[in-house]
């Protein structure tokens, strides 16, 4: 009976949300997209804060010289790791379209004639 409870325990537990918060990774300035993401392991429920996800997104676009930054697309899954025909942890990447031109972008190309 305890084995019992002991593995209801444990799935359920398993199967938990984690709060995930998606990191900047390889985009595109000149295309103009921002990619964050972040990975999750095998029986794990991931929750994105989705306001801190397009804050970090505009920062990276603002970096770029553009003015905002909008969700694109739906979230792409890969896995990052397997075992034969097992994935032990996935990777999900969250596109963002940048878009806006800004006054850095114009400021930071400006040549200084003398």
């Amino acid at each position: 009976m305890k084995t019992i409870y002991f593995v209801l325990v444990a799935a359920l537990l398993s199967g938990c949300t984690m709060n995930k918060t998606p990191q900047p990774v390889k985009g595109s300035e000149v295309v103009g997209v921002a990619r964050l993401s972040f990975d999750v392991a095998p029986l794990q429920r991931a929750k994105v804060d989705t306001y801190v996800a397009q804050s970090a997104a505009s920062h990276q676009c603002q970096q770029w010289g553009y003015t905002s930054a909008f969700p694109y697309g739906e979230p792409i899954r890969t896995c990052s790791l397997s075992s034969g025909a097992l994935c032990l942890n996935h990777t999900v990447t969250l596109e963002y379209q940048c878009r806006g031109i800004g006054m850095e972008k114009y400021l930071r190309d400006e040549i200084v004639v003398q």
